[in-house]
Protein backbone atom coordinates (compact mmCIF):
# COMPACT_ATOMS: atom_id res chain seq x y z
CA UNK A 1 0.00 0.00 0.00
CA UNK A 2 1.43 3.31 -1.13
CA UNK A 3 1.13 5.85 1.62
CA UNK A 4 1.98 9.49 2.78
CA UNK A 5 1.99 11.42 5.48
CA UNK A 6 1.14 15.18 5.62
CA UNK A 7 1.60 17.74 8.17
CA UNK A 8 1.00 21.13 8.60
CA UNK A 9 4.80 22.62 9.29
CA UNK A 10 7.75 21.01 9.90
CA UNK A 11 9.56 23.14 11.66
CA UNK A 12 9.28 22.46 15.78
CA UNK A 13 9.08 19.93 18.26
CA UNK A 14 6.22 18.84 20.28
CA UNK A 15 3.64 15.90 21.06
CA UNK A 16 2.33 16.13 17.63
CA UNK A 17 5.77 15.43 16.18
CA UNK A 18 6.09 12.21 18.39
CA UNK A 19 2.25 11.40 16.62
CA UNK A 20 4.36 11.41 13.26
CA UNK A 21 7.38 9.26 14.04
CA UNK A 22 4.99 6.46 15.10
CA UNK A 23 3.38 6.89 12.05
CA UNK A 24 6.51 6.34 10.28
CA UNK A 25 7.36 3.46 12.18
CA UNK A 26 3.79 1.63 10.53
CA UNK A 27 4.75 3.65 7.46
CA UNK A 28 8.49 3.72 6.94
CA UNK A 29 8.74 4.09 3.45
CA UNK A 30 5.98 6.61 3.10
CA UNK A 31 7.23 10.69 2.48
CA UNK A 32 6.29 13.58 4.69
CA UNK A 33 4.26 16.47 2.66
CA UNK A 34 4.52 19.67 4.81
CA UNK A 35 3.36 23.55 3.98
CA UNK A 36 7.23 24.82 5.68
CA UNK A 37 9.68 22.61 6.97
CA UNK A 38 13.14 23.42 8.47
CA UNK A 39 15.88 20.89 9.16
CA UNK A 40 17.26 23.12 11.53
CA UNK A 41 14.02 22.93 13.82
CA UNK A 42 12.96 20.21 13.18
CA UNK A 43 16.39 17.39 12.70
CA UNK A 44 13.66 14.80 14.07
CA UNK A 45 12.34 14.82 10.20
CA UNK A 46 15.22 13.55 9.05
CA UNK A 47 14.24 9.20 9.58
CA UNK A 48 11.70 10.63 6.90
CA UNK A 49 12.80 8.95 3.14
CA UNK A 50 11.49 12.32 1.71
CA UNK A 51 10.06 15.64 3.06
CA UNK A 52 8.45 17.87 0.30
CA UNK A 53 7.53 21.60 1.21
CA UNK A 54 5.04 23.47 -0.90
CA UNK A 55 5.90 26.41 -2.74
CA UNK A 56 5.75 28.39 0.52
CA UNK A 57 9.16 27.23 1.03
CA UNK A 58 10.54 29.07 -1.74
CA UNK A 59 8.89 32.34 -0.99
CA UNK A 60 11.44 34.30 1.48
CA UNK A 61 10.77 35.29 4.85
CA UNK A 62 7.23 33.77 5.06
CA UNK A 63 8.34 31.23 5.11
CA UNK A 64 9.90 32.18 8.56
CA UNK A 65 6.74 33.76 9.65
CA UNK A 66 4.42 30.98 10.02
CA UNK A 67 1.87 33.46 12.12
CA UNK A 68 1.54 35.15 8.18
CA UNK A 69 0.98 32.32 6.34
CA UNK A 70 -2.77 31.21 7.60
CA UNK A 71 -4.48 32.50 4.28
CA UNK A 72 -1.94 30.79 1.98
CA UNK A 73 -1.74 27.36 3.50
CA UNK A 74 -5.19 26.39 2.06
CA UNK A 75 -3.71 26.68 -1.49
CA UNK A 76 -0.32 25.51 -0.33
CA UNK A 77 -2.31 21.90 0.17
CA UNK A 78 -4.44 21.39 -2.18
CA UNK A 79 -1.80 22.19 -5.14
CA UNK A 80 -0.17 18.57 -4.24
CA UNK A 81 -1.25 15.84 -5.96
CA UNK A 82 -1.26 12.28 -4.22
CA UNK A 83 -2.77 10.21 -7.53
CA UNK A 84 0.30 7.74 -7.20
CA UNK A 85 -1.41 6.78 -3.34
CA UNK A 86 -3.31 4.29 -1.75
CA UNK A 87 -3.05 6.18 1.40
CA UNK A 88 -2.96 9.08 2.49
CA UNK A 89 -2.81 10.37 6.53
CA UNK A 90 -3.04 13.96 7.37
CA UNK A 91 -2.26 14.65 11.22
CA UNK A 92 -3.06 18.33 11.66
CA UNK A 93 -4.67 21.48 13.63
CA UNK A 94 -4.80 23.32 10.74
CA UNK A 95 -5.25 23.14 6.62
CA UNK A 96 -3.24 19.67 6.20
CA UNK A 97 -6.77 18.13 6.20
CA UNK A 98 -7.83 20.09 2.85
CA UNK A 99 -5.67 17.91 0.70
CA UNK A 100 -7.30 16.97 -2.48
CA UNK A 101 -7.51 12.92 -3.49
CA UNK A 102 -9.10 11.21 -6.08
CA UNK A 103 -12.00 8.81 -5.05
CA UNK A 104 -9.71 5.57 -5.20
CA UNK A 105 -7.53 7.35 -2.90
CA UNK A 106 -8.59 6.68 1.48
CA UNK A 107 -7.40 9.83 3.54
CA UNK A 108 -7.39 9.40 7.33
CA UNK A 109 -7.13 12.55 9.15
CA UNK A 110 -5.58 12.86 12.65
CA UNK A 111 -7.39 16.00 13.72
CA UNK A 112 -4.88 17.53 16.62
CA UNK A 113 -8.13 19.94 17.07
CA UNK A 114 -9.89 21.96 14.91
CA UNK A 115 -8.30 24.89 13.87
CA UNK A 116 -8.19 27.39 16.87
CA UNK A 117 -7.57 30.62 15.61
CA UNK A 118 -10.86 30.03 13.82
CA UNK A 119 -13.30 28.22 16.39
CA UNK A 120 -12.14 27.37 19.90
CA UNK A 121 -9.37 29.90 20.22
CA UNK A 122 -10.70 33.05 18.24
CA UNK A 123 -11.32 35.13 21.12
CA UNK A 124 -8.22 34.42 22.58
CA UNK A 125 -6.26 35.19 19.06
CA UNK A 126 -7.87 38.12 17.71
CA UNK A 127 -8.62 40.06 21.00
CA UNK A 128 -10.45 43.66 20.59
CA UNK A 129 -12.94 44.79 18.20
CA UNK A 130 -10.41 46.80 16.10
CA UNK A 131 -8.60 44.09 15.56
CA UNK A 132 -11.47 41.46 15.07
CA UNK A 133 -12.63 44.28 12.43
CA UNK A 134 -9.04 44.08 10.59
CA UNK A 135 -9.17 39.92 10.68
CA UNK A 136 -12.73 38.94 9.55
CA UNK A 137 -12.75 39.12 6.35
CA UNK A 138 -9.86 36.85 6.29
CA UNK A 139 -11.51 34.47 9.07
CA UNK A 140 -14.97 34.67 7.56
CA UNK A 141 -12.97 33.11 3.92
CA UNK A 142 -10.70 30.86 5.96
CA UNK A 143 -14.02 29.65 8.20
CA UNK A 144 -15.96 28.49 4.80
CA UNK A 145 -12.58 26.66 3.57
CA UNK A 146 -12.11 24.74 6.79
CA UNK A 147 -15.71 23.49 6.77
CA UNK A 148 -14.78 22.34 3.31
CA UNK A 149 -12.10 20.99 4.13
CA UNK A 150 -13.06 18.77 7.21
CA UNK A 151 -15.51 16.81 4.84
CA UNK A 152 -12.61 15.94 2.54
CA UNK A 153 -11.37 12.92 4.86
CA UNK A 154 -13.11 9.69 4.26
CA UNK A 155 -12.32 8.97 8.18
CA UNK A 156 -11.57 11.36 11.08
CA UNK A 157 -10.08 10.82 14.13
CA UNK A 158 -9.66 12.75 17.65
CA UNK A 159 -7.02 12.66 20.03
CA UNK A 160 -9.34 12.79 23.19
CA UNK A 161 -13.15 13.53 23.66
CA UNK A 162 -13.19 17.38 24.15
CA UNK A 163 -11.53 17.66 20.45
CA UNK A 164 -13.96 14.94 18.96
CA UNK A 165 -16.71 16.96 20.66
CA UNK A 166 -15.18 19.84 18.63
CA UNK A 167 -15.09 18.21 15.81
CA UNK A 168 -19.12 17.61 15.65
CA UNK A 169 -19.66 21.10 16.99
CA UNK A 170 -17.27 23.07 14.40
CA UNK A 171 -17.47 20.59 11.30
CA UNK A 172 -20.82 18.46 12.03
CA UNK A 173 -18.86 14.81 11.62
CA UNK A 174 -18.74 12.23 13.39
CA UNK A 175 -14.83 10.79 14.85
CA UNK A 176 -13.66 8.38 16.55
CA UNK A 177 -10.42 8.56 19.10
CA UNK A 178 -7.40 7.13 18.91
CA UNK A 179 -4.73 8.51 21.83
CA UNK A 180 -1.45 10.43 20.64
CA UNK A 181 1.46 7.58 22.01
CA UNK A 182 3.52 8.40 24.46
CA UNK A 183 6.89 6.95 25.31
CA UNK A 184 5.94 5.86 28.65
CA UNK A 185 8.76 2.79 29.12
CA UNK A 186 11.59 5.85 29.84
CA UNK A 187 8.99 6.63 33.06
CA UNK A 188 8.88 3.03 34.16
CA UNK A 189 8.90 2.58 38.08
CA UNK A 190 9.38 -0.21 40.27
CA UNK A 191 7.62 0.16 43.38
CA UNK A 192 4.14 0.04 43.45
CA UNK A 193 3.20 2.25 46.71
CA UNK A 194 4.09 5.96 46.59
CA UNK A 195 6.71 6.42 49.33
CA UNK A 196 5.85 7.75 53.14
CA UNK A 197 5.46 11.86 52.46
CA UNK A 198 3.41 11.13 49.37
CA UNK A 199 0.63 9.31 50.53
CA UNK A 200 -1.53 12.23 51.69
CA UNK A 201 1.07 13.75 54.75
CA UNK A 202 -0.35 16.92 56.72
CA UNK A 203 -0.59 19.44 54.93
CA UNK A 204 2.69 21.93 55.76
CA UNK A 205 4.86 24.46 54.56
CA UNK A 206 8.49 23.13 54.06
CA UNK A 207 11.54 25.36 52.61
CA UNK A 208 14.11 22.86 53.07
CA UNK A 209 16.63 22.55 50.33
CA UNK A 210 15.37 25.80 49.03
CA UNK A 211 17.36 28.99 49.35
CA UNK A 212 16.07 31.28 51.45
CA UNK A 213 16.91 34.75 49.49
CA UNK A 214 13.87 37.36 47.78
CA UNK A 215 13.70 36.08 44.54
CA UNK A 216 13.48 32.52 42.73
CA UNK A 217 16.45 30.52 42.13
CA UNK A 218 17.21 28.50 39.10
CA UNK A 219 17.93 24.75 39.99
CA UNK A 220 19.40 21.92 37.56
CA UNK A 221 18.64 18.79 39.90
CA UNK A 222 15.59 18.24 41.96
CA UNK A 223 15.67 19.03 45.75
CA UNK A 224 15.48 16.44 48.31
CA UNK A 225 12.10 17.12 49.67
CA UNK A 226 8.55 17.26 48.90
CA UNK A 227 7.93 19.22 45.90
CA UNK A 228 4.99 20.01 43.66
CA UNK A 229 6.21 20.12 39.70
CA UNK A 230 4.94 22.27 36.94
CA UNK A 231 6.40 21.18 33.29
CA UNK A 232 5.77 23.68 30.34
CA UNK A 233 6.34 25.96 27.94
CA UNK A 234 6.14 28.96 29.61
CA UNK A 235 3.42 31.11 27.74
CA UNK A 236 -0.21 32.48 28.92
CA UNK A 237 -2.21 29.49 28.03
CA UNK A 238 -0.47 27.54 29.85
CA UNK A 239 -1.70 29.64 33.31
CA UNK A 240 1.53 28.49 35.16
CA UNK A 241 1.11 32.24 36.62
CA UNK A 242 -2.02 30.18 38.27
CA UNK A 243 0.23 27.33 39.62
CA UNK A 244 3.07 29.71 40.90
CA UNK A 245 0.43 32.69 42.22
CA UNK A 246 -1.64 29.50 44.37
CA UNK A 247 1.51 28.15 45.70
CA UNK A 248 2.49 31.58 46.83
CA UNK A 249 -0.06 31.69 49.24
CA UNK A 250 0.54 27.79 50.31
CA UNK A 251 4.21 28.05 50.74
CA UNK A 252 4.85 24.81 50.03
CA UNK A 253 7.53 24.05 47.17
CA UNK A 254 7.26 24.40 43.24
CA UNK A 255 9.32 23.36 40.90
CA UNK A 256 8.64 24.82 37.30
CA UNK A 257 10.23 23.23 34.15
CA UNK A 258 10.55 24.88 30.98
CA UNK A 259 11.32 27.80 29.59
CA UNK A 260 9.08 30.64 27.43
CA UNK A 261 8.09 34.28 26.55
CA UNK A 262 6.65 34.73 30.28
CA UNK A 263 9.29 33.70 32.03
CA UNK A 264 10.80 37.19 33.24
CA UNK A 265 7.49 37.74 34.34
CA UNK A 266 6.76 34.18 36.11
CA UNK A 267 9.96 35.28 37.96
CA UNK A 268 9.05 38.27 39.37
CA UNK A 269 5.87 36.87 40.52
CA UNK A 270 7.35 33.77 42.34
CA UNK A 271 8.18 33.86 45.98
CA UNK A 272 11.06 32.01 47.72
CA UNK A 273 9.43 28.53 47.46
CA UNK A 274 9.13 28.57 43.83
CA UNK A 275 12.17 27.46 42.37
CA UNK A 276 12.62 27.12 38.14
CA UNK A 277 14.77 24.78 36.61
CA UNK A 278 14.41 25.82 32.96
CA UNK A 279 15.17 23.63 29.89
CA UNK A 280 16.06 19.74 30.91
CA UNK A 281 16.87 16.67 28.88
CA UNK A 282 14.82 13.94 29.11
CA UNK A 283 17.08 12.04 32.32
CA UNK A 284 16.39 14.98 34.26
CA UNK A 285 12.81 14.87 33.45
CA UNK A 286 12.27 11.67 34.35
CA UNK A 287 13.65 12.89 37.76
CA UNK A 288 11.60 15.37 38.65
CA UNK A 289 8.53 13.25 37.78
CA UNK A 290 9.47 10.33 40.16
CA UNK A 291 10.61 12.75 42.86
CA UNK A 292 7.56 14.75 42.71
CA UNK A 293 4.56 15.01 44.76
CA UNK A 294 2.30 15.70 42.13
CA UNK A 295 2.37 17.45 38.90
CA UNK A 296 0.32 20.71 38.42
CA UNK A 297 -1.64 20.77 35.06
CA UNK A 298 -3.88 23.92 35.50
CA UNK A 299 -3.95 24.42 31.50
CA UNK A 300 -6.65 23.55 29.47
CA UNK A 301 -4.56 21.11 26.63
CA UNK A 302 -6.39 19.40 23.49
CA UNK A 303 -4.67 15.80 25.15
CA UNK A 304 -1.65 17.17 27.11
CA UNK A 305 1.56 14.22 27.05
CA UNK A 306 2.95 15.60 30.25
CA UNK A 307 0.24 14.36 33.26
CA UNK A 308 0.51 10.75 30.97
CA UNK A 309 4.38 11.03 31.47
CA UNK A 310 4.20 11.81 35.48
CA UNK A 311 1.79 8.86 35.81
CA UNK A 312 4.24 6.79 33.71
CA UNK A 313 6.80 7.71 36.86
CA UNK A 314 4.17 7.04 39.51
CA UNK A 315 3.59 10.85 39.98
CA UNK A 316 -0.10 11.68 40.89
CA UNK A 317 -1.46 14.93 38.98
CA UNK A 318 -3.95 18.19 40.34
CA UNK A 319 -5.66 18.89 36.85
CA UNK A 320 -8.06 21.68 35.60
CA UNK A 321 -11.01 19.82 34.85
CA UNK A 322 -11.22 20.22 30.96
CA UNK A 323 -9.76 18.87 27.77
CA UNK A 324 -7.76 16.05 27.65
CA UNK A 325 -6.83 15.49 31.22
CA UNK A 326 -10.14 14.55 31.46
CA UNK A 327 -9.03 11.53 29.46
CA UNK A 328 -5.80 10.84 30.82
CA UNK A 329 -6.75 11.85 34.22
CA UNK A 330 -8.87 9.32 36.93
CA UNK A 331 -10.02 10.93 39.50
CA UNK A 332 -9.23 9.87 42.76
CA UNK A 333 -7.55 7.36 41.53
CA UNK A 334 -4.03 8.93 39.52
CA UNK A 335 -5.41 12.46 41.00
CA UNK A 336 -8.02 14.91 41.66
CA UNK A 337 -9.34 17.74 39.35
CA UNK A 338 -10.33 21.74 40.37
CA UNK A 339 -12.93 23.41 38.36
CA UNK A 340 -12.33 26.67 38.04
CA UNK A 341 -8.81 28.28 37.04
CA UNK A 342 -8.80 30.47 39.94
CA UNK A 343 -6.10 30.48 42.85
CA UNK A 344 -8.76 29.38 45.40
CA UNK A 345 -9.83 26.40 43.43
CA UNK A 346 -6.01 25.19 43.01
CA UNK A 347 -5.73 25.65 46.43
CA UNK A 348 -8.61 23.68 47.77
CA UNK A 349 -7.54 21.17 44.89
CA UNK A 350 -4.05 20.88 46.45
CA UNK A 351 -5.67 20.96 49.63
CA UNK A 352 -8.17 17.54 49.01
CA UNK A 353 -4.76 15.99 47.56
CA UNK A 354 -2.49 15.83 50.47
CA UNK A 355 -5.32 14.05 52.38
CA UNK A 356 -5.40 11.36 49.19
CA UNK A 357 -3.26 8.10 48.85
CA UNK A 358 -2.51 7.11 45.23
CA UNK A 359 -0.51 3.61 44.36
CA UNK A 360 2.38 3.62 41.59
CA UNK A 361 0.50 0.53 40.30
CA UNK A 362 -2.47 2.50 39.73
CA UNK A 363 -0.82 5.27 38.06
CA UNK A 364 1.36 3.31 35.41
CA UNK A 365 -1.85 0.93 34.24
CA UNK A 366 -3.37 4.27 33.94
CA UNK A 367 -0.89 5.35 31.98
CA UNK A 368 -0.11 2.51 29.60
CA UNK A 369 -3.68 3.27 27.49
CA UNK A 370 -1.57 5.74 25.92
CA UNK A 371 1.78 3.91 25.08
CA UNK A 372 3.25 4.53 21.44
CA UNK A 373 2.30 0.28 21.20
CA UNK A 374 -1.30 0.88 22.05
CA UNK A 375 -1.38 3.87 19.44
CA UNK A 376 0.44 2.03 16.77
CA UNK A 377 -2.37 -0.94 17.58
CA UNK A 378 -5.24 0.82 17.01
CA UNK A 379 -4.23 2.98 14.11
CA UNK A 380 -3.26 -0.88 12.11
CA UNK A 381 -6.63 -1.97 12.89
CA UNK A 382 -8.58 1.02 12.13
CA UNK A 383 -6.21 0.59 8.33
CA UNK A 384 -7.19 -3.18 8.59
CA UNK A 385 -10.87 -2.68 9.04
CA UNK A 386 -10.84 -0.48 6.47
CA UNK A 387 -13.58 2.08 7.91
CA UNK A 388 -14.47 4.89 5.49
Amino acid sequence: MKTAIVYDRVNKWGGAEQVLLALHEIFPQAPLYTAIYSSEKASWAKVFPQVIPSFLQKIPYLNQRHELLGTFTPLAFETFNFDDYDLVISATSEAAKGIITKPGTRHICYCLTPTRYLWSGYEEYFKGPAFKGIAYPAVSYLRKWDRIAAYRPDTMIAISKAVQTRIKKYYGRDSQIIYPPVDIKKFKVKSETLPAGRQGSKFKTTTKNLKLDNSPSTIHRPPNTDYYLVVSRLVPYKRVDLAISAFNELGLPLVVVGTGSEEKELRKLAKRNVEFAGFVNDSELIKYCKGAKALIHPQDEDFGITPVEAQAAGCPVVAFRAGGALDTVVEGKTGVFFDKQTVKSLISAVRVFEKKKFEKSDLVENAKRFSKEKFITDFKKLIENGKR
